[in-house]
């Protein structure tokens, strides 16, 4: 689980992909699609789950782009989920528009109660239809871990993960349930082969690994090579890594380099959301189609604001864009007052005006806008 203030943790520690991207002289890896139980996920590709982000509209910007072999919706909690069940509110908001969008799709719920996760999953699987049932097993947040004793702290307790993954596995079926996690709770205490044993033993149908420890939370880089030591341990289900792709070239080098079955791309993607279209495009051998001009970008704010707005009214939706619009327009000139102003908007009138007044705007003489 990702938030907005994660996205600019600094990285000190070694193991990024940066160096991988020089060895050009490494045999090229051609792109496979892969299975995910009778899921085919094609381009080896998945958007990564992330709380507060990844909702509907995030989807359907992603989605129009192209690239993704597997779409995700926020994580959700299985006892939210099972209370406003009971007292017949509506379900949660991080379930908007999962039963009438294309699919394969995902969705990763997270608790530490086997009968719970397996009564929220069966829902999933068999009311809401989804492609995938995720368990949550790497979430490094202490509202998570600590307070609830879920995501990343079942790291610690194996036996415990395999007791939920098996209950939950025969509540879906057929459905395929897996698992992501990460490398472990500390970095003196690595123990995701031990981990990745227990899943597949379980009856999980594929692994996530995300390349850090709970203990690291977003800092430091990504390690591909403890990634990378899983693989030979998983002798049925398919290994997808995560952690640190925030390029084309970098996708198709941990691709090609660590020998995981799949690429997870997760917070690098909340401002550039057409990067899998780049990404599927670099594992193809393909060349890397540029990126949407600063007016082209521009309109894709503007249709993503209305797709929350749609679901949640002009008002409240102009609030919960502030965190989406400041993804946008990352990196280029003009962009830290951009957010600066955007981050404050309280009504519509005053969010366009945001927008007009202080978006980057393209050389007059770019090219002519073709957004949504």
């Amino acid at each position: 689980m990702a938030t907005l203030t994660d996205l600019n943790e600094t990285r000190s520690v070694s193991h990024s992909l940066d160096p991988v991207i020089a060895h050009d002289d490494e045999p090229k890896r051609k792109a496979e699609p892969f299975w995910i139980g009778p899921v085919k996920i094609d381009p080896p590709i998945l958007q990564a789950p992330m709380a507060g982000f990844t909702n509907y509209a995030f989807r359907q910007v992603v989605r129009q782009f192209g690239g993704v072999g597997l779409l995700a919706t926020e994580m959700v909690s299985a006892r939210s989920f099972v209370w406003k069940d009971r007292t017949e509110c509506e379900h949660p908001d991080r379930l908007w528009g999962v039963k009438d969008e294309p699919r394969p799709l995902a969705v990763q719920m997270w608790d530490n109660d086997p009968e719970r996760l397996a009564m929220v999953g069966a829902r999933l699987a068999h009311e809401y239809q989804v492609s995938v049932v995720d368990l949550n097993f790497g979430c490094p947040v202490r509202e998570i871990t600590e307070k609830a004793h879920s995501g990343s702290y079942l790291l610690s307790d194996p036996p415990r993960m395999g007791r939920i993954i098996e209950r939950v596995v025969r509540a879906c079926e057929p459905v395929p349930v897996t698992a992501k996690i990460r490398l472990g709770c500390r970095r003196d205490c690595i123990n995701a082969i031990e981990v990745a044993r227990v899943v597949e033993q379980s009856g999980a149908a594929a692994l996530t690994v995300h390349g850090r420890t709970a203990q690291d939370y977003f800092r430091g880089e990504a390690n591909w090579e403890e990634i990378a030591r899983i693989k030979p341990h998983l002798k049925r289900i398919p290994l997808i890594g995560n952690g640190d792709i925030d390029s084309a070239e970098k996708a198709a080098a941990a691709y090609r380099r660590y020998g995981v079955d799949g690429i997870m791309i997760a917070r690098a993607a909340l401002g550039r959301p057409w990067l899998f279209r780049q990404a599927a495009a670099a594992l193809r051998g393909e060349p890397i189609p540029p990126d949407p001009t600063l007016d082209e970008q521009r309109q894709w704010l503007l249709y993503h604001y209305r797709l929350v707005c749609e679901r949640f009214g002009m008002e409240r939706g102009t609030v919960l864009m502030r965190k989406f619009a400041c993804c946008y327009a990352q990196g280029v000139p003009g962009a830290r007052q951009f957010r600066t102003q955007v981050a404050q908007v309280q009504s519509p009138d005053h969010f366009y005006e945001v927008v007009d007044r202080y978006f980057p705007r393209d050389d007059p003489s770019g090219s002519e806008s073709t957004g949504p």
